[in-house]
């Protein structure tokens, strides 16, 4: 299967020649920051929908300025990159896409000049029925005042990626990261949720977690909405984790991804839980379009667009 086409800096190239000088803040310091987005495939309709562009590009904005470089592209310039680039590729199946803004400037202290490029991937899914294998990690989150995970920079994900080699070699599918305090924050690159009692609950923003775009949409309209289920927004102990009934993770890679056991304590009965299936149902509803409340957090490719 080819590779798909990257577009950077306005053209779509061959992923070969999407290259970066190795002398590059970006490469050597990791001076960028990202977004990951998805567009899914809807074939009745035939049109393939990105899920929440403006939320992303707010997020995405909102990271640069905390690493204090901009990119010169408007939203509007941003919304079509993303459009061209499906387009270009011809793409009409569920995708994956890393927005990333980079400094190409060099040292340490380098905030210009910048690009940008936006590369589409497929990624796999957790097969239907299964749930990870996770574990509390020995590695702790890094904290707000040391190098924020409200910031999306790849640098940040070199906390995630020790924690989920640790917990390969013992056996794990994923890692979930404590924060400075002992309490949960998240996964590497997802946030957390469980089930306790009949309640979802997932630690709040002050935990040392991303803001997520998915958490964002569970907590305010799909528990409340679509399950009659309030979110509770709290703190999480450790030992919380284990008499959890369900847990998943969520974010626009993770998607909704089931948890079935945490330390080798199985989570209910050790299947994917009724309520996780029911968000992971209603989830996917949404963003494919199935459900045609909420158009507004779909943008078309393949349909003319109107961005205020």
């Amino acid at each position: 299967m080819a590779d798909f086409k990257i577009w950077m800096n306005g053209k779509l190239v061959p992923q070969a020649e999407a290259v970066l000088p190795v002398n590059t803040a970006a490469v050597f310091y990791a001076t960028n920051v990202f977004e990951g987005l998805r567009a899914y495939w809807n074939a009745a309709d035939e049109e393939l929908y990105c899920f929440r562009l403006h939320e992303h590009f707010i997020r995405f904005r909102e990271s640069m300025k905390l690493m204090r470089f901009t990119v010169p592209y408007s939203d509007v310039d941003l919304y079509e990159a993303v459009r061209e680039l499906l387009r270009g590729n011809d793409i009409r199946e569920d995708v994956h896409m890393h927005c990333v803004a980079y400094v190409t400037g060099a040292g340490l202290d380098a905030t210009s000049p910048t690009g940008l490029y936006i590369n589409p991937r497929r990624r796999p899914r957790v097969r239907e029925g299964a749930g990870l294998k996770a574990c509390v990690s020995s590695w702790l989150r890094t904290s707000d005042n040391a190098i924020p995970i409200r910031l999306k920079c790849g640098a940040n994900y070199q906390n995630g990626r020790l924690a989920t080699l640790q917990a390969k070699a013992d056996g794990y599918d994923a890692p979930i990261l404590l924060n400075q305090r002992g309490e949960v924050a998240e996964g590497t690159g997802a946030t957390f949720f469980m089930v306790r009692r009949g309640r979802l609950v997932t630690p709040p923003i002050t935990s040392d977690i991303l803001e997520s775009i998915t958490r964002t949409t569970i907590i305010e309209d799909i528990g409340p909405e679509l399950l009659g289920m309030d979110v509770d927004v709290r703190e999480i102990d450790r030992t919380e984790l284990y008499v959890a009934d369900e847990a998943f993770f969520c974010g626009s890679g993770y998607e909704i991804t089931p948890i079935t056991s945490i330390d080798r304590f199985p989570l209910g009965d050790g299947n994917v839980g009724a309520i996780t299936q029911r968000v992971t149902r209603a989830y996917m509803d949404i963003v494919r379009g199935v459900d045609k409340r909420y158009s507004e957090w779909r943008t078309p490719t393949y349909r003319s667009l109107a961005v205020k």
